[in-house]
Protein backbone atom coordinates (compact mmCIF):
# COMPACT_ATOMS: atom_id res chain seq x y z
CA UNK A 1 0.00 0.00 0.00
CA UNK A 2 1.41 3.45 -0.93
CA UNK A 3 2.20 5.49 1.82
CA UNK A 4 2.03 9.80 1.83
CA UNK A 5 5.78 9.76 1.30
CA UNK A 6 5.70 7.50 -1.81
CA UNK A 7 2.79 9.67 -2.98
CA UNK A 8 5.05 12.57 -2.50
CA UNK A 9 7.79 10.91 -4.32
CA UNK A 10 6.07 9.57 -6.94
CA UNK A 11 4.56 13.59 -7.90
CA UNK A 12 7.54 14.51 -7.16
CA UNK A 13 9.57 12.58 -9.91
CA UNK A 14 6.42 13.63 -12.26
CA UNK A 15 7.25 16.68 -12.49
CA UNK A 16 11.22 16.71 -12.84
CA UNK A 17 11.96 17.24 -9.64
CA UNK A 18 14.72 16.67 -7.22
CA UNK A 19 14.41 16.22 -3.64
CA UNK A 20 16.74 20.02 -3.40
CA UNK A 21 14.06 21.37 -5.29
CA UNK A 22 10.95 20.48 -3.72
CA UNK A 23 12.66 21.22 -0.52
CA UNK A 24 13.47 24.48 -1.54
CA UNK A 25 10.14 25.14 -3.00
CA UNK A 26 8.16 23.74 0.09
CA UNK A 27 10.16 25.47 2.52
CA UNK A 28 11.63 22.45 4.36
CA UNK A 29 15.27 20.59 4.79
CA UNK A 30 16.10 17.63 1.99
CA UNK A 31 16.91 15.48 5.03
CA UNK A 32 13.39 15.56 6.72
CA UNK A 33 11.74 15.33 2.85
CA UNK A 34 13.96 12.04 2.02
CA UNK A 35 12.67 10.48 5.51
CA UNK A 36 9.18 11.26 4.69
CA UNK A 37 9.32 9.78 1.32
CA UNK A 38 11.16 6.93 3.03
CA UNK A 39 8.30 6.70 5.35
CA UNK A 40 10.27 7.29 8.41
CA UNK A 41 8.98 10.08 9.31
CA UNK A 42 5.86 11.88 9.21
CA UNK A 43 4.31 15.30 8.34
CA UNK A 44 2.41 18.08 10.20
CA UNK A 45 -0.31 18.92 8.80
CA UNK A 46 1.27 22.81 8.36
CA UNK A 47 3.93 20.67 6.61
CA UNK A 48 1.92 18.28 4.08
CA UNK A 49 0.39 21.68 2.97
CA UNK A 50 3.64 23.03 2.13
CA UNK A 51 4.49 20.32 0.43
CA UNK A 52 1.15 19.63 -1.21
CA UNK A 53 0.91 23.43 -2.58
CA UNK A 54 4.75 23.18 -4.03
CA UNK A 55 3.73 20.18 -5.80
CA UNK A 56 0.31 21.75 -7.08
CA UNK A 57 -1.10 17.64 -5.75
CA UNK A 58 -4.06 17.75 -3.56
CA UNK A 59 -4.36 16.88 0.13
CA UNK A 60 -6.70 14.33 -0.63
CA UNK A 61 -4.60 12.56 -2.92
CA UNK A 62 -1.65 12.90 -0.90
CA UNK A 63 -3.30 11.37 2.15
CA UNK A 64 -5.34 9.02 0.11
CA UNK A 65 -4.37 8.11 -2.92
CA UNK A 66 -7.65 9.24 -4.09
CA UNK A 67 -8.73 11.97 -6.57
CA UNK A 68 -6.68 13.94 -9.27
CA UNK A 69 -2.77 14.28 -8.60
CA UNK A 70 -2.39 17.46 -9.78
CA UNK A 71 -5.44 20.47 -9.81
CA UNK A 72 -3.14 22.49 -12.01
CA UNK A 73 -4.24 25.80 -12.28
CA UNK A 74 -2.63 27.83 -15.17
CA UNK A 75 -0.78 30.85 -13.38
CA UNK A 76 0.51 33.84 -15.45
CA UNK A 77 3.25 36.29 -13.21
CA UNK A 78 3.49 39.46 -15.20
CA UNK A 79 6.89 40.28 -16.37
CA UNK A 80 6.89 43.23 -13.60
CA UNK A 81 6.21 40.93 -11.01
CA UNK A 82 8.53 38.17 -11.64
CA UNK A 83 11.31 40.93 -12.15
CA UNK A 84 10.52 42.18 -8.49
CA UNK A 85 10.64 38.57 -7.12
CA UNK A 86 14.46 37.96 -8.82
CA UNK A 87 15.25 41.62 -7.22
CA UNK A 88 14.32 40.31 -3.93
CA UNK A 89 14.57 36.98 -3.36
CA UNK A 90 11.14 36.11 -2.70
CA UNK A 91 10.16 32.50 -2.74
CA UNK A 92 7.26 31.45 -4.78
CA UNK A 93 4.72 31.08 -2.72
CA UNK A 94 5.31 35.02 -1.54
CA UNK A 95 4.78 35.54 -5.10
CA UNK A 96 1.89 33.73 -5.41
CA UNK A 97 0.28 34.90 -2.13
CA UNK A 98 1.27 38.63 -3.74
CA UNK A 99 -0.23 38.10 -7.19
CA UNK A 100 -3.71 36.68 -5.62
CA UNK A 101 -3.59 39.29 -3.25
CA UNK A 102 -3.39 41.90 -5.59
CA UNK A 103 -5.69 39.83 -8.05
CA UNK A 104 -8.21 39.49 -5.06
CA UNK A 105 -8.41 43.51 -5.02
CA UNK A 106 -8.67 44.03 -7.99
CA UNK A 107 -11.40 41.91 -8.85
CA UNK A 108 -13.57 43.42 -5.66
CA UNK A 109 -12.89 47.01 -7.18
CA UNK A 110 -15.95 47.39 -10.08
CA UNK A 111 -14.43 49.14 -12.99
CA UNK A 112 -10.88 48.63 -11.92
CA UNK A 113 -8.41 49.12 -14.80
CA UNK A 114 -6.50 46.36 -16.35
CA UNK A 115 -2.66 47.62 -16.35
CA UNK A 116 -0.46 45.32 -14.88
CA UNK A 117 1.34 47.35 -11.62
CA UNK A 118 4.80 48.39 -12.18
CA UNK A 119 7.72 46.73 -10.19
CA UNK A 120 8.15 49.59 -8.18
CA UNK A 121 4.27 49.00 -7.18
CA UNK A 122 5.02 45.33 -6.89
CA UNK A 123 7.70 46.27 -4.17
CA UNK A 124 5.23 48.67 -2.57
CA UNK A 125 2.66 46.35 -2.30
CA UNK A 126 4.80 43.42 -0.84
CA UNK A 127 5.85 45.74 1.94
CA UNK A 128 2.47 46.68 2.90
CA UNK A 129 1.75 42.88 3.10
CA UNK A 130 5.53 41.57 4.33
CA UNK A 131 3.42 40.95 8.29
CA UNK A 132 1.16 38.99 6.52
CA UNK A 133 4.27 36.51 4.46
CA UNK A 134 6.52 36.99 8.26
CA UNK A 135 3.63 35.42 10.09
CA UNK A 136 2.99 38.55 11.84
CA UNK A 137 -0.22 38.90 11.45
CA UNK A 138 -2.67 39.13 13.92
CA UNK A 139 0.57 39.54 16.93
Amino acid sequence: MATVGDRIKTVREALGLTQDALAAKAGISKSFLSDVERGERDLTSAYLLKVANALDASLEYLLRGEAKASRREEITVPPELAQAADQQGWRWDETLSLLRAHNSVVAKRSGAATKQPSVTEWLELYNLLKKFFDGEAGQ
